[in-house]
């Protein structure tokens, strides 16, 4: 029996519904489900990784290219004033989905601290 693919995994595959607004052959972003504000994309690794625990030497292109890729995606969205990205890893810091994301938060002021 195998393991149900997670919901990120699925969505990479285009077998679950998103708002999607960048792809390649790497990385996927689209919209969340349930936005923390006005702007809030996940910007997603399509293989599966768990968590940023889960990356290694070999991730270290992709693990940059999530976050050139954030950057691309809050331009195209019109952020200029200023947006944050954020990786939860593990439950106690939130992480809901068991697959590395990078949160692309905007559209409103932040504080500080966040937590």
């Amino acid at each position: 029996m195998t393991a149900t693919p997670c919901m990120f995994c699925r969505i990479a595959a285009g077998e679950a519904p998103a708002n999607i607004v960048y792809t390649d052959a790497e990385v996927i972003a689209f919209h969340d489900i349930m936005p923390q504000a006005p702007t809030h994309i996940l910007v997603v690794p399509i293989r599966h990784i768990g968590s940023a625990a889960e990356l290694d030497d070999d991730d270290q292109d992709l693990a940059g290219r999530l976050i050139l890729i954030a950057a691309r995606v809050a331009a195209q969205a019109g952020l200029s004033a200023g947006y944050r990205l954020v990786i939860n890893n593990g439950r106690q810091a939130g992480q809901t989905v068991g697959h590395l994301h990078v949160h692309l938060l905007g559209g409103r002021p932040m504080r500080w601290p966040p937590g």
